[in-house]
């Protein structure tokens, strides 16, 4: 299963989560030891009070060049592996995230 994929609304994308990791950054696809695949980011903000989830929101926000308000957690609020919906044109959103992380 590919990280993110086109879902009717928009992109849904799996996040694994790194609160306190130093930096907001997108570190790439890893591959999980039950072989899903997982967009990996990491943010400075505490995993308290939702600190760390709108950090991570306005990470993707910012990479995909849309609003905060287009995206939304559906999975995984208090747990390092999330699910975000981003609304929009899924194939667009994709292609952005095809673009960035998976050139060969």
């Amino acid at each position: 299963m590919a990280a993110w994929s086109i879902v009717p609304d928009g992109l849904a994308i799996a996040i694994r989560l790194t609160p306190r990791g130093g930096r907001d950054s997108l570190d790439g696809v890893e591959t999980l030891a039950d072989g899903r695949q997982v967009l990996k980011a990491r943010v400075r903000a505490a995993p308290s009070e939702g600190e760390a989830n709108t950090a991570l929101v306005a990470l993707l926000a910012k990479e995909l060049a849309i609003s905060r308000s287009q995206l939304s957690l559906t999975a995984g609020a208090s747990a390092r592996l999330k699910r975000i919906l981003v609304q929009g044109d899924g194939a667009v959103l994709a292609a952005r995230l095809q673009k960035r992380f998976c050139e060969i």
